[in-house]
């Protein structure tokens, strides 16, 4: 038994290479990729970098919280109380900048300050920024780059989870592709074993020569070398194959059965519906593919950025006004600037802005270098659609060709046959006859999968839009 490291079974080498065992598993094609999108670690990972990116909206957002503070305190030297004083204060941030705060402070002592009010106070203010931060600001653009963030990374995880996808596919069809080469290689196996003891049996009622008998062996030999071949690549498709099943819990799932397709690579989808994923795709819009959306998400989180770095151009000019009233005192609001008030005007101009105007190019910069891969990501899925659009129907009408081509050598080789049990042709005939339909019928095998690997690529460059 050989256990793959990584992988999701055990496969058991001790079954017989003439045939399989009783315990064998069957998988369709269904089931497998039902597995591998709920329970591979890398379609599991991918949804947990969703949630991460919903995590750090909540995260931006905490950013325009409001904030609680208290303070209680006092100081006393040699009997004598300076000061004891209560503050409890809120300051709530809000989307255009503007801060708004409110406290109550209560002081009494024997030492306060000059600008100490003496008993409860209430203040109500107000910060606003008059140039720099008014019209936006790093607390608006953090949570604007988040919302953008997660849905370019629900456009990348989608890119990554159909890649991931598309790989399981074509590892089933080239699993399933390699099992029928084995077959096929098997029951060609078969019927010369049926010829040679056919031959033996002439040679022993003396129809035929020695000689025929020794062809039909050197036939057998040969194809009994191809059939174990065909196996041991089975084996390697296997293998391959086994990366891609999990448990549930993210663990390999280990079989120790051999595990064979339950479907022919005749019964692809493929077959059926590649006329309507063509047409599919001629209807589809490039721009909304997820390809194209991750370049838009990532251009809307540098335009936020352009927008940020533009607000360090101009001048920083806050106006803070704060209203006080004293506990027990009857309020008078207005007028603002009559009585218990503060205001104050704060103004920083960096004198040569050689940061701030760096920074602004270098945001502009990088959205022309977006804009630029966003265009060449566009000419390249156009290239792509098109050249697997084009494979799909070149090896559509290749395998129409081939499996006439097979039907005339069956015909030739039954022919042959005729001809031989009637005396008038040779087992030489007979085994080029039916090398020619074996090449035949594994050209037919090669060109369905490459046309359901192509098929595999537009199918899934669809579940990307």
């Amino acid at each position: 038994m050989i256990k793959f490291h990584n992988v999701v079974f055990i496969l058991m080498l001790l079954v017989s290479i003439a045939s399989f065992g009783q315990d064998t598993l069957r998988m369709s094609h269904k089931e497998f990729i039902s597995i591998v999108k709920s329970y591979h670690p890398l379609a599991y990972n991918y949804r947990l970098q969703n949630q991460i990116a919903e995590a750090e909206i909540q995260k931006a957002r905490g950013n325009f919280d409001p904030l609680v503070d208290a303070k209680n305190g006092s100081k006393t030297i040699d009997g004598t109380e300076y000061y004891k004083q209560t503050n409890v204060g809120l300051e709530i941030p809000t989307w255009y900048g503007i801060e708004l705060n409110g406290s109550y402070n209560y002081i009494n002592g024997q030492k306060l300050n000059n600008s100490d009010t003496k008993g409860g106070l209430y203040q109500f203010g107000v910060t606003v920024p008059l140039a720099k931060n008014l019209l936006y600001d790093k607390r608006r653009a953090l949570l604007d780059q988040a919302k953008y963030a997660l849905e370019m990374t629900q456009a990348e995880q989608k890119l990554l989870t159909n890649e991931l996808l598309l790989n399981a596919d074509n590892a089933y069809w080239n699993w399933v592709q390699v099992y029928e080469n084995y077959l096929l290689q098997s029951r060609t196996v078969s019927i010369n074993e049926q010829r040679l003891l056919l031959t033996k049996k002439t040679y022993e009622y003396g129809e035929r020569a020695a000689i025929d008998t020794t062809e039909v062996v050197s036939q057998l030999q040969s194809y009994e070398v191809e059939k174990q071949d065909a196996y041991l690549k089975f084996l390697k498709a296997t293998q391959e194959l086994s990366v891609f099943l999990w448990t549930e819990n993210q663990q390999p799932y280990d079989v120790e059965q051999l595990i064979v397709p339950s479907q022919k690579i005749t019964q692809a989808e493929s077959y059926e519906n590649f006329g309507v994923m063509l047409a599919q795709i001629d209807q589809r819009d490039i721009n909304r593919h997820a390809a194209l959306q991750y370049y838009q998400q990532k251009y809307n989180i540098l335009e936020s950025e352009r927008r940020l770095k533009r607000q360090s151009l101009l001048p920083k000019l806050d106006f803070t006004y704060n209203f006080f009233n004293k506990e027990s005192y009857q309020t008078e609001l207005l007028p603002f600037f009559e009585n218990n008030y503060q205001y104050g005007l704060k103004l920083e101009i960096p004198i040569f802005l050689r940061q701030a105007r760096a920074d602004y190019q270098i945001a502009q910069y990088k959205i022309e270098q977006n804009q630029f891969d966003a265009s060449y990501k566009q000419q390249e899925l156009n290239a792509k659609v098109t050249a697997y659009k084009n494979e799909v129907l070149s090896y559509q009408s290749q395998i129409s060709l081939m499996e006439k081509n097979i039907e005339n050598y069956k015909r030739l080789l039954n022919a042959e046959e005729i001809r031989f049990s009637n005396g008038e042709s040779s087992l030489f005939l007979i085994n080029s006859r039916e090398n020619k339909l074996l090449e035949a019928e594994q050209k037919l095998l090669d060109l369905s999968l490459k046309f359901i690997n192509s098929y595999n690529q537009l199918k899934w460059f669809n579940e990307n839009f």
